[in-house]
């Protein structure tokens, strides 16, 4: 297990990117949610050793990771947000440099490892291929096989998804779901889907502290009764949005569908109750997480919605 305590990054400016963060991660998988300049990125670096954290510590199996990092490089696996590749090596020789960059070995040579990656990550078709005709998914398939070379038993993973077509994203929902399996992965994303689909737990992140720290499951039915959804003109939205806590706006067959959360003594007309999902609990958190900068003061977490008109 992961044990953060009051984890604090602050960059010359000064810029508080982390603020005093406290967070276990149990083993398997589990999902770091949180916008763009949450601080995400920052606590990855810091966890994979690659960035000094201006106070805190982590501990992993109660092992200092901070004070010596270079006792579980040889442990760890990480992907960063932007993977540098050499364009015109193919997948295997990109692989097998990598290797040897990292210093891992095999009793059968560093091209029959990287054939072996490859092949894990479905990317063994591929092998003699140039990195620069690889798709996106293929890129982030590769840097996943780079990763988990040397059999790593903490395997960091930071945005892997963003930018991937729906077919490659569920392709390596697969390969991190069998990852997980006999190892922690430490997920980082904006993506409410992502943690929907792989993570039995997730923090939440916003503003460089954290928000929640919960399941999927437990976090919908704190919303469960208060979500309701209904059409309304764009016209209409700004001022229901004065009036009510707008969870998500999205366009269903031309139609402008929004989803609330109320207390049922004030559902607009026309709006009709709806399961609470993931993305609702996210712009929960995130606007509650905004409300409580803004006002300077704390503001529970899942806090009862606040009454029309207030």
């Amino acid at each position: 297990m992961l044990a953060i305590r009051k984890l604090v990054k602050i960059y010359p400016g000064p810029v508080t990117a982390l603020q005093g963060i406290d967070l276990d991660i149990p083993d398997g998988m589990f999902g770091l949610l949180g916008p763009n300049g949450a601080g995400k990125s920052t606590l990855m670096k810091i966890l994979a050793g690659l960035l000094e954290p201006t106070a805190g510590t982590v501990l992993w199996d109660g092992e200092d990771m901070l004070r010596r990092p270079e006792r579980i490089w040889a442990r760890l696996g990480y992907l960063p947000q932007d993977f540098g590749f050499y364009p015109h090596l193919s997948g295997e020789a990109m692989l097998e440099y990598l290797l040897r960059l990292k210093g891992i070995v095999s009793p059968r040579g560093p091209r029959r490892l990287a054939q072996e990656l490859l092949e894990r990550v479905n990317l063994d078709f591929a092998a003699k291929r140039k990195v620069k005709t690889y798709s996106g998914g293929m890129r982030q398939r590769l840097g996943i096989a780079q990763a988990i070379a040397g059999n790593p038993s903490l395997l960091i993973v930071d945005e892997p998804t963003a930018g991937l077509d729906p077919e490659e994203r569920h392709r390596f929902y697969r390969i991190l779901t069998e990852l997980a399996q006999d190892r922690t992965v430490v997920l980082s994303t904006h993506i409410v889907e992502d943690v929907a689909v792989l993570c039995p737990r997730f923090a939440v992140i916003h503003a460089g502290q954290l928000v929640a720290s919960t399941t999927p499951t437990e976090a919908r039915a704190a919303l469960r009764g208060s979500i309701y959804e209904g059409s309304v003109t764009d016209a209409e939205l700004p001022g229901l949005r004065e009036r009510q806590q707008v969870t998500q706006s999205i366009l269903v067959e031309g139609k402008r569908r929004v989803r609330i959360r109320t207390a049922g003594n004030h559902v607009p007309p026309g709006f009709e109750p709806s399961a609470p999902t993931l993305e609702d609990v996210y712009m929960v958190l995130v606007k509650t997480a905004r409300d409580r900068d803004g006002a300077g003061r704390e503001v529970p977490v899942l806090a009862a919605p606040r009454e029309a008109g207030r």
